[in-house]
């Protein structure tokens, strides 16, 4: 039981107000500015990556598959926060509807959920490529694809929405002042009148389910895959099969290392982590990869850095032709 019965529609208040960066007020403009340019790139990156994949017939091999998956997946959550936080940091609109705030901590982190599980399905199809290639084709199926696919996503909704009916139907009757940019769970949950720890329980221990286990099962993958490579007898062979995997392990590295570090310091370090810097971990945890992810496949795979130079030449010399 969360405690006392509460009318929730009488005492959850109509708007949220976030509170931004505390501390940064000074740098606002110049934050609006980054913001603004990283989501640029985020969406133009990934939104080329999944255009090139889609139209060329040659990419149409898994892990291109899940490549597109994961830049649509990127699309979401950045598109989630980063325009209200250039709101607040530009013109200072800080309000949000309670609706509207449940709605975005909902897609943000059923995104996050639906990330990690793209990066084992990624993880997976490096040891079938690279451990069992001459059954590469058999296993890994558009039917198998596509099943891995629905399986992250119904995972993330099966973890989010519990979560959101706890948090929404706890009473706000106090403060409706989220010091936070966006609609962080465990910022709002502080500001409940009730007892908030049910939920903040849920979150954390199965977002460490979720997280531990496919991490688990990355590392597995990896120790499988090294254990493949250095078998090999060829220097180049070796060379070759790693590099198909460094990109993947950069994009792995950006997405868990400041993702841990926000959930565990805002658990753990709450009264210790200056809440700036508590903010600043998560903010960056959101647009950082999903800026840097198209960034690091574009130059580390050759393939999709041809077809996406070919595309931009051609979009390129065709608005040349029509201007003259």
């Amino acid at each position: 039981m969360l405690g006392p019965s509460y009318n929730h529609t009488m005492e959850s208040p109509g708007t949220f107000f976030l509170l931004g960066i505390p501390g940064f007020q000074s740098s606002y403009l110049w934050l609006a500015i980054s913001l603004s340019t990283m989501y640029s790139i985020a969406l133009l990156g990934n939104m080329l990556i999944i255009i090139v994949i889609c139209m060329d017939s040659t990419l149409q091999e898994p892990m291109y598959f899940f490549l597109c998956v994961l830049a649509a997946v990127d699309i979401v959550m950045a598109s989630s926060v980063v325009p209200k936080m250039v709101s607040i940091f530009s013109s200072g609109d800080s309000s949000i509807s309670f609706n509207a705030c449940f709605t975005q901590m909902y897609f943000v982190h059923a995104a996050t959920a639906v990330e990690t599980g793209l990066l084992l399905a990624m993880a997976f199809d490096r040891y079938v490529a690279i451990c069992k290639p001459l059954h590469y084709m058999r296993i890994l199926t558009r039917h198998v694809m596509l099943g891995i696919s629905v399986t992250i996503t119904v995972r993330a909704v099966i973890f989010m929405t519990p979560l959101s009916w706890m948090l929404s139907h706890l009473p706000f009757c106090a403060s409706n002042v989220v010091p936070h940019s966006y609609c962080e769970h465990m910022a709002v949950a502080k500001l409940a009148c009730a007892d908030p720890m049910p939920s903040s329980l849920y979150s954390l221990i199965f977002s460490s389910i979720i997280v531990g286990s496919d991490v688990a099962f990355i590392s597995a993958s990896y120790s499988l895959i090294l254990k493949a490579v250095f078998g090999l007898s060829s220097r180049n062979a070796q060379w070759k099969a790693l590099s198909t995997c460094g990109s993947h392990v950069g994009v792995m590295a950006l997405y868990y290392l400041p993702g841990m570090a926000s959930i565990y310091v805002a658990w753990l370090g709450q009264d210790r982590v200056p809440l700036h810097t508590q903010v600043l971990l998560a903010d960056l945890y959101l647009i950082i990869p999903p800026t840097l992810n198209p960034i690091i496949y574009g130059i580390r795979t050759r393939q999709i850095r041809e077809r996406i130079w070919s595309l931009l030449t051609h979009c390129f010399f065709s608005q040349c032709t029509q201007g003259s």
